[in-house]
């Protein structure tokens, strides 16, 4: 099981981080945005430098701008990773002229994570291209009208049992049910929103439980 944060925000990064459930940090241009950040001037290296700094373990960003130059962008990741003891993953949309430059991409050495995944068909595509992960978009597929379960379920079946495999990294969750339902499906590699974060850490009754505890033990 791993879990990841969902978010560019460093203010979430400094509050959930600590909890120490959270194996790495996900991004992309439109979690950028809500955090008030241009994504063409962020500054990876100090961003990888603050999220090794609360732990994580890895930092994924996404490709952004003419596919001629994802590889130097994704080299220069690769870089800003090693400098910073991170492990950095490159994130690459599901689309023909990303998967075009994917090989130039994974020839880096690094891992590289196939984002904005729709339909188990796609699942093909990551397989083909060794990519380490694959992110289904599970919410809004479901919003777009997609029997989503139903393709996850196929996703799974098409993965290996044996040898290198492409995680499946379930992305775009809207509650800790969903991550409870796939869960029973086999899946164990979850990105979620840091307000799913903060209802995944909050049970009324065991806060309940252990207010009983303490008064128990103080008295």
């Amino acid at each position: 099981m791993k879990l990841y944060l969902d978010t560019a925000s460093v203010a979430d990064w400094q509050s959930l981080m600590p909890t120490g459930i959270f194996h790495g940090i996900t991004t992309n241009p439109l979690l950028a945005a809500r955090a008030g950040l241009s994504y063409r001037t962020i500054d990876w290296r100090t961003m990888a430098r603050k999220a090794a700094d609360l732990g994580a373990k890895e930092l994924h960003a996404q490709v952004h701008g003419d596919p001629d130059g994802y590889a130097d962008w994704a080299a220069t990741l690769y870089d800003i990773g090693k400098e910073t003891g991170i492990q950095t993953v490159v994130k690459i949309p599901l689309v023909e002229p990303a998967i075009r430059a994917t090989p130039d991409i994974k020839a880096l050495g690094g891992p590289i994570l196939m984002t904005a995944c729709y339909d188990a068909k796609q699942m093909f595509i990551a397989q083909a291209l060794d990519a380490d992960f694959i992110a289904p978009y599970y919410g809004r597929m479901i919003e777009a009208g997609i029997d989503a379960k139903s393709h996850l379920s196929a996703m799974k079946a098409i993965q290996p049992d044996h040898g290198d495999k492409c995680e499946i990294l379930v992305a775009s969750l809207r509650g800790t049910s969903q991550m409870v339902e796939l869960a029973q499906l086999g899946m164990d590699v979850f990105t979620i929103a840091p307000d799913i974060a903060h209802d995944l850490l909050r049970e009324d009754n065991s806060e309940i439980a252990f207010k009983a505890f303490e008064l128990a033990a103080g008295s």
